[in-house]
């Protein structure tokens, strides 16, 4: 006698293969209709990485200046008229939560700035010793590369009378003075100011200094300057 239960009975054979035929095909379905979603709806799909909008606010946090929609299309991939309209809705949220920053369009580019009316509440963080002053020798060093650019680092140590190596590097790390060329008799790194050092003093240009030359030595023996910058080969 045999039960429906015996090895021999094949009348319920079929029908893991037909539950796995039925549920197969929808869920691959599923997942292609989400990932058609995300694109249509501007952003990728999940296991791509970050959406549009996360990408941009990671790419404007680390911007110094404003980037354009060129340069984040080719970053992100994406065609310049979608990153255009994803910037242009992050501006307009970042409005309606009433954000302490916001995106704005300018000189070609975006970049994050503070909210207009925050400037008071910037201001007294910026005045209440959070911004770390240069020291006098700082400000001595400064002041030489500034009327004697382009200039050496051995040119400043022989107008100042002490090496001024490492004061270079602090000015150079705080965006006031750059690397412009070379000496091209000595191979000597030759620096001058940037134009951060011309916004901090409020200055349009370098003609706009206070007329300090005629205090400056005017002849300074010229050291070669081997023993800091290597002529280049």
């Amino acid at each position: 006698m045999q039960n429906g239960s015996g090895p021999g009975d094949n009348s319920d054979a079929p029908a893991p293969s037909a539950a796995g035929s039925t549920q197969g095909p929808p869920a691959a379905a599923e997942g292609a209709e989400a990932a058609e979603a995300a694109e249509a709806a501007g952003r990728p799909p999940a296991e791509e990485g970050p959406g549009l909008w996360a990408s941009l606010e990671a790419i404007m946090l680390v911007a110094d200046e404003p980037v354009s929609e060129v340069v984040l299309a080719q970053v992100l991939e994406r065609p310049r008229a979608e990153i255009a309209l994803a910037l242009r809705e992050l501006a307009g949220s970042y409005t309606q939560q009433e954000r302490g920053f916001d995106l704005r369009e300018v000189a070609g580019g975006w970049r994050f700035y503070t909210r207009e009316e925050c400037a008071p509440v910037v201001e007294r963080f910026v005045s209440d010793g959070q911004e770390v002053r240069l020291t006098q020798a700082a400000l001595e060093t400064l002041a030489v590369v500034a009327y004697r650019q382009p200039v050496s680092r051995a040119r400043v140590s022989a107008v100042r009378g002490v090496n001024c190596d490492g004061v270079i590097r602090t000015l150079v790390l705080r965006g006031l003075v750059e690397e412009v060329g070379s000496d091209q008799e000595t191979g000597a790194i030759l620096f001058g100011t940037t134009g951060y050092f011309l916004e901090r003093l409020g200055l349009p240009s370098l003609d706009a200094l206070p007329d300090l030359a005629p205090f400056l030595p005017e002849h300074v023996d010229d050291e070669a300057d081997t023993g800091h910058e290597p002529a280049a080969s």
